[in-house]
Parts: C-alpha cells; sequence; structure tokens
C-alpha cells in the first residue's frame, strides 16, 4: 500500500508527536509499506526502508516553533496544505494518514481523490486552545469553529487511532460507529542494559551528579508540565535532605534561563541542573543514574509520554502528581518527601505545603 502521511510538526525532533510519527513510521516500514511523508521544512532527517521525507519550501525567519497552537503554526499548515494537493496529483496513493490539524484538510482530500482517510488524534485541538496548556485564546467563536472541524473530521474519516482512553471516549462520544483503535504512545528506548559504565561516568561528571540522590524530570518546559510546582517542592524537599538535586533535561534556551534564575534567587541553584536541548539517546543514561522520576503534569488528559519512558526502564521510584484535569498540589510533594524523609515527615510536609 501507498500512504500519504501528513504530520504538521518539525520531524523528527525529540518531543512528543514527532515520537510517535517515527514509531508509526517504522511500523509500516517493517510491514512493508511505502510511506511519503509530508512535513515542516523543519527538523532533523531520519533514514527509514521505504518512507521519502517531503518537506514544505524552507522559510528562513522561521528557525523553530514552540508546542501548542500559533500563528506560525497555522503558516505552516497552509504551506503543508498546498503541498499535499500537488503530491496527490502527482502519485497514486490508497490512504492518507493525517497528524492532528492535517486531517481538517485531509479528509476534504480523501473525498476530494476517492482515496481512504485515517485521522491519527494526539489531542483534542479546541481543547489545546481553551486548557492552561496555551491559553492562546478566550475567543468563544474560534474555539467552536475547532470543535465543529474536529467533529466533522471524527464524524467523516474512515479509521481513527487515538492514544489515550480519554480520546477514546471523546470519539465515541461523537461517533460511536467510526472504527477506531488506542495505541498509546510508547517510545522504545535505547535497553539500559546497553549503556556502559564509561557513558555513565562520563554523564555523571558532565552533570556534577556524584555522591547526589537524584530526581529526574526530562521534557519540555510548558506551563502544563508543572515545573513550577516541582520548583515548590523542591524547596521544601531541600530544607532537610542537602544531597538532593533535580536534573531537568531538554527545555528551550528561554525556558532553561528563567527557571535557572528562578531558582538562583531561592538560592537553589546548586541543587539543580538544566541539561537543555540534549539528544534523545541521553534520557536512558539519565535514568539510570537517577533515584527518583517525576511528572508533574498539572492540566492535560494524555498520559504524558515520559511515563512509558519510565516505566519501560523498570524504575519503580515513579511519581506523578496529575490525573486528567485535576491539580494535586500536595501529592508530588507528598510522595518526595516519603521517598526521602518517611511517612511523618511527608505528612507534615504536605500539610505546611496545603496551609
Amino acid at each position: 500500500m501507498k500512504i500519504l502521511m501528513i504530520a504538521p510538526q518539525p520531524f523528527f525532533k525529540p518531543r512528543g508527536t514527532p515520537f510517535s510519527v517515527l514509531e508509526r513510521l517504522k511500523a509500516l516500514s517493517h510491514l512493508g509499506h511505502e510511506v511519503d511523508l509530508l512535513t515542516y521544512h523543519l527538523g532533523q532527517d531520519v533514514f527509514i526502508p521505504n518512507v521519502v521525507i517531503h518537506r514544505t519550501p524552507h522559510i528562513r525567519f522561521i528557525k523553530a516553533i514552540r508546542i501548542g497552537p500559533s500563528l506560525t503554526k497555522l503558516f505552516l499548515d497552509i504551506l503543508l496544505l498546498v503541498k499535499a494537493f500537488r503530491l496527490l496529483q502527482k502519485g497514486r496513493y490508497n490512504l492518507i494518514h493525517a497528524h492532528e490539524e492535517a486531517s481538517f484538510f485531509g479528509v476534504l482530500f480523501a473525498k476530494l481523490f476517492g482515496i481512504r482517510h485515517l485521522y491519527d488524534m494526539h489531542s483534542s485541538l479546541p481543547q489545546q486552545l481553551t486548557l492552561s496548556n496555551f491559553q492562546y485564546t478566550r475567543f468563544t467563536p474560534l474555539i467552536r469553529s475547532f470543535e465543529w472541524l474536529e467533529q466533522y473530521v471524527i464524524k467523516s474519516t474512515d479509521v481513527i487511532i487515538t492514544i489515550c482512553p480519554e480520546l477514546e471516549k471523546h470519539v465515541k462520544k461523537v461517533n460511536g460507529s467510526v472504527p477506531q483503535i488506542m495505541i498509546e504512545d510508547v517510545v522504545f528506548e535505547e535497553k539500559s542494559q546497553a549503556v556502559s559504565e564509561e557513558v555513565l561516568r562520563l554523564f555523571r561528571k558532565a552533570h556534577s551528579l556524584d555522591g547526589k540522590r537524584v530526581v529526574l524530570y526530562t521534557g519540555n518546559f510548558e506551563p502544563y508540565q508543572g515545573l513550577d510546582l516541582l520548583v515548590a517542592s523542591a524547596e521544601r524537599v531541600l530544607r532537610k535532605q542537602k544531597d538532593v538535586v533535580f536534573l531537568l533535561m531538554r527545555g528551550e534556551p528561554d525556558q532553561v534561563r528563567r527557571y535557572q534564575n528562578w531558582v538562583r534567587n531561592l538560592g537553589l541553584l546548586p541543587h539543580f541542573r538544566f541539561t537543555g536541548l540534549r539528544p534523545h539517546e541521553e534520557v536512558p543514561q539519565a535514568i539510570l543514574l537517577s533515584h527518583v522520576l517525576v511528572s508533574p503534569r498539572i492540566s492535560g488528559t494524555n498520559t504524558p509520554l515520559k511515563i512509558y519512558s519510565y516505566l519501560q526502564s523498570g524504575w519503580r521510584n515513579l511519581f506523578r502528581c496529575g490525573s486528567r484535569l485535576y491539580y494535586f498540589p500536595s501529592r508530588l510533594l507528598s510522595a518526595l518527601c516519603k521517598h526521602f524523609f518517611g511517612a511523618d515527615r511527608s505528612a507534615a510536609k504536605t500539610a505546611d505545603l496545603e496551609s
């Protein structure tokens, strides 16, 4: 089967949806399908058998794109639409596999060219506009327009892939008859056993982790990830436990500077390590050297991708403080304090935060 996959993302860049796109491509290639991937001009080329990467025209002044909705993303999506139409005119495809908002025009092109359409749904776009994740707009007509577009795609597509139970339920409410399958975003990390002691030694030395108990966070630094909560928890933990360091991997340069300045003003900078944007291959190294893995997300219904990486590592001390759209400011602190201090002190510290 020949497939046109449309991914409105910088591919490849080590973050949420591009990881999913990468795994989908690997699976389709393994099954013997031919895939033309259409994506933004941004990102690293990746070689996968039977996969050809097509990109939108290079826009010199767009060197990066932030996570979430934006006018820049809208502009690049228009370029995707134009190039997708041209590819469909030239090639004979059996299926359009469209990720996220690319399905808004992908489903129309499928009808126009008489082929099938698959909607790869990584999130609810109307929800992205309204949640604390991004809060780009409170303009009700725009939100209603996105709701209508999303419902139209769900009712018109041939099949849907969802990535978590909440999206699965949402799709069933809108269109209970459309075939759908839930494929959770499991990224297959490099096996921990393959990381040599020398590599670990160099990583430990590079980030001054010798003799320290490490609390690890990996991922982007967007507000919905709850790093403010992590810093607040760290301040209380470090009052009693001086050998703990908080290792925060990734984050855009301006975001890293913001958190560096914050913890510096709190007098906690010696207990924080900010790696900035690093190759994804370094994540297994960090996990092996850590004592606690955290995901302090405070909003959103999707399961954080990092949870699967953490679980795959086999690490037991895994603390997640967010559940659905609820905000549990005491859960992360309680878990950290219990791990480092014991149950009694944990209860005291939790009460201190909530008071």
